[in-house]
């Protein structure tokens, strides 16, 4: 009889994925987004510090800061901010100096190149756009770089090696530091494990939430020794996992996980939208569903956009060896910032990965889904973005993200081929963060500060969202994708409150639902489980 213990990741654990000590989400690995951010973000906010370590830690604590670019470290890790930034200019060289030189050429054929034939800017590329670039004029003769993407990725600009687990407890939920404007550094408690993300290995390590393994095999996967079971031991618990199998009920099952995170299953299938789980932190914590309520396999994942709290490194990583297929919107292949999330999902070691266009069509045992296409939420700017209708037996149900519906003509087209639309899920982050949020430091230059604030990411409100259900004929409506978890907050900034604009705005449509018979009007919050028949 075997009697030796064994282990599986504790259920406060996290995996967060870094780059090169920053949290990675999509801007900190495509190789050209990266060096942007590089140049324009994560440089200039570590000198920031360093100029002023005490200031950056007070206004990390101030809620309505949050989201600024003060790096949420105390004044005694100066000198390790210090190291990383003599890194990031001597690691990084080449990616800074590929940054500047594409801001400078773009910005000098949109001086220049007036229609003439761009042949003769060839040779006068940089070097390090040589061989990775090609020049285009848009319809109106406004110039264009246009990055070749995949020959990036096979560049020295990819640097998978500093690609990084960063293994520690989480105790509460507002324990991490905001993503964007604060890197990871090691402490005594955390364990890093540094290997590119694409790797089996990482597979083996996150089959331990549900195959629990003896701590032998787990020291020998994240190569450490019984020296370091002071920093392991803690990170794993020898209690076994709860039992989960696919549902096989009757009907439909959907199961809300936060955010924008809705498993749906029906007839033995399993599809995932846009995962961002939480893990149940050691103090406890508001209830929620976590890794270890996921079916065994997910047949499908489909990710709405690549917004970070979309497309969700962290998650995706950890369920990878769970997922079948994971589906993304096309991009553009045209502009660096529209990054293809089918090239990032290979990088990440999916080997599965359907891109879609709108009305692309997957078939499923009684059912099928399609790609429907949404507008807003991206500042205008060209992304790869999908929303989603899955149809499970007799039920459609539209997963709709972020959409802000300023065209309702588009809604009702849908609705003119695939009739009325049952049960809507809806993002109602109406208010937005400006074009120079995310996407500032990606812009060969930035428009003035009234068109940026004009220009927001954001979703419906009350009118804009009533105006959608009407096109789509739809009479039960879940809000859902605002932000409001608690965990959310290090990836979100935003600071909730019970009555606050966003919360007036779906009250609002809530109670002009209620108003018109609707059979079902809810904000999501936290969990959630929903039933549908037929």
């Amino acid at each position: 009889m075997n009697t030796e213990t064994l282990y599986r990741l504790a259920d406060a654990t996290v995996a967060e994925a870094l780059v090169d000590s920053w949290v990675a989400w999509p801007h900190t690995f495509s190789p050209v987004a990266y060096s942007l951010h590089l140049l324009n973000y994560q440089k200039k906010t570590l000198a920031s510090y360093l100029q002023n370590p005490a200031l950056h830690h007070k206004s990390s604590a101030n809620p309505k800061l949050l989201g600024g670019a003060f790096v949420n470290l105390p004044i005694d890790r100066v000198p390790a901010i210090q190291v990383l930034l003599e890194n990031l200019e001597s690691g990084h060289s080449d990616d800074l100096r590929l940054a500047q030189e594409l801001i400078d050429f773009q910005n000098l054929l949109d001086k220049e190149a007036l229609g003439q034939s761009l042949n003769n800017y060839y040779p006068t590329l940089p070097e390090s756009l040589r061989g990775y670039t090609e020049l285009l004029y848009d319809y109106h003769s406004r110039p264009i770089v246009r990055c070749i993407e995949s020959l990036f990725y096979r560049s020295r600009h990819y640097k998978k090696h500093l690609q990084t687990l960063y293994l520690f407890r989480q105790t509460h939920d507002r324990m991490r530091a905001y993503y964007m404007s604060t890197p990871r550094l090691p402490d005594a408690d955390s364990i890093g494990w540094t290997l590119p993300f694409a790797q089996a290995e990482l597979d083996a390590l996150f089959q331990l939430d549900s195959q629990p393994q003896p701590l032998a095999f787990i020291r020998e996967l994240l190569g450490l020794s019984a020296a370091d079971d002071a920093k392991l031991l803690p990170l794993l618990t020898d209690q076994p996992p709860r039992p989960t199998a696919n549902w096989q009920g009757p009907g439909t099952r959907i199961r809300y996980f936060g955010h924008a995170s809705v498993l749906v299953e029906f007839n033995g299938i399993a599809i995932l939208l846009d995962p961002f789980l939480s893990v149940q932190p050691s103090e406890g914590g508001i209830s929620r569903y976590t890794f270890q309520d996921l079916p065994p396999k997910i047949d499908y994942v489909l990710i709405t956009h690549g917004h970070h709290d979309h497309f969700v490194f962290e998650t995706l990583l950890r369920i990878r060896h769970k997922v079948g297929c994971l589906v993304v919107p096309k991009a553009s292949g045209i502009f660096y910032g529209d990054i293809s999330l089918k090239l990032m999902a290979k990088e990440l070691g999916f080997t599965q990965i359907l891109e879609v266009e709108p009305l692309d069509t997957i078939a499923l045992p009684q059912g099928e889904i399609v790609a429907i296409p949404f507008l807003g939420e991206h500042n205008d700017l060209p992304f790869a973005k999908s929303a989603y209708l899955v149809q499970a037996g007799d039920k459609q149900i539209l997963f709709a993200a972020d959409s802000n519906c300023l065209d309702k003509r588009m809604y009702e087209n849908i609705r003119a081929q695939r009739g009325a639309i049952d049960v809507v899920f809806l993002g109602m982050e109406w208010v937005g963060a400006p074009l120079s949020w995310v996407y500032g430091p990606i812009l060969p230059k930035l428009p003035d500060y009234k068109h940026c604030q004009s220009r927001r990411s954001n979703g419906s409100n009350a009118d804009v969202a009533m105006a959608l259900l009407q096109a789509v004929d739809s009479r039960q409506v879940y809000i859902y994708a605002i932000g409001r978890e608690p965990w959310l907050q290090y990836f979100m900034a935003l600071e909730p409150e019970a009555d606050d604009v966003y919360i007036q705005e779906i009250n609002k449509l809530l109670t002009a639902c209620q108003s018109r018979g609707f059979t079902k009007a809810q904000r999501l919050y936290g969990k959630a489980e929903l039933f549908l028949e037929g």
